[in-house]
């Protein structure tokens, strides 16, 4: 039995219902469907897709986010392959779907995230399951604080200096933990900035992720060089992650901003 779904690019997708071999081609994708006790289900995952821990490391990996191995996907012979705009190429959905139907979601905020919840559910007749989750993650993510909003950036990478901007799902994590990110609305998603533009931002607080680069104690100072009034605090990146692992970070996120 199948069905016609419309992803969340709105593309029209003919989905094996339930699907039985599933190939995950994100992270985020990978540990939800977990989550959702998709165990059997899931036979192929890209090395980025690490959690949750050893469970894991069972399913077959197929490449990156950025490449993948058509011939190894072809061999696994799934009935669905799920990506995610922002982690995969328009190239590499485009490829794969000779081989298997490719079902795109999409996150840019904390709602959409629980879209990304949701719409895995639906797709793998996990709904319950997936309504369970979302409430989880409802009940421990923090809300919004009322009162004194902060300036706030989140730096991703060095050499050059990049940050997230907006449309991101982190930088509705920032909004929602009382943060105003003064570069949400730069032009990129994650613009590249340089030491005077991080200076005339007036920062209260830069957070520096231990991903995708692995920001270190010894970073800490070469920013307060020339941020020398802003509190610069490490983060744990995998926390600003969505998808099932915002259970776990919710408990994380209040304690950071606890601290600050």
């Amino acid at each position: 039995m199948s069905q016609l779904l419309n992803d969340h690019l709105g593309r029209e997708v003919k989905i094996t219902a339930p699907p039985k071999r599933i190939v995950s081609i994100c992270p985020a994708i990978t540990e939800t469907l977990f989550a959702l006790g998709l165990d059997n289900e899931i036979i192929g995952r890209t090395k980025y897709c690490i959690f949750p821990k050893k469970t894991v490391d069972k399913v077959e990996i197929v490449g990156g986010t950025k490449e993948v191995n058509e011939e190894k996907i072809r061999g696994l012979q799934p009935d669905l392959i799920l990506a995610e705009k922002e982690e995969n190429t328009k190239e590499i959905v485009q490829a794969l779907e000779k081989i298997a139907p490719v079902f795109v979601l999409e996150v840019q905020s904390i709602k959409d995230a629980y879209r990304f919840i949701k719409t895995l559910g639906l797709l793998t007749n996990k709904e319950q399951k997936a309504d369970e989750i979302i409430a989880s993650c409802k009940a421990s993510f923090p809300a919004t604080p009322v009162g004194n909003i902060k300036k706030a950036a989140y730096a991703i990478w060095r050499k050059p200096y990049m940050v997230v901007g907006g449309t991101t799902y982190i930088n509705d994590v920032l909004y929602t933990l009382g943060f105003h990110n003064p570069f949400e609305k730069v032009g990129s998603r994650y613009p590249s900035v340089t030491k005077e533009e991080f200076a005339k931002s007036n920062l209260d607080v830069l957070l520096l992720a231990s991903e995708p680069f692995p920001f270190q104690e010894k970073h800490i100072a070469e920013f307060q060089d020339f941020l020398p009034n802003t509190k610069i605090i490490l983060v744990d990146g995998e926390m600003f992650w969505y998808g099932a692992k915002m259970i776990t970070a919710g408990p994380y996120l209040k304690e950071l901003i606890e601290n600050i």
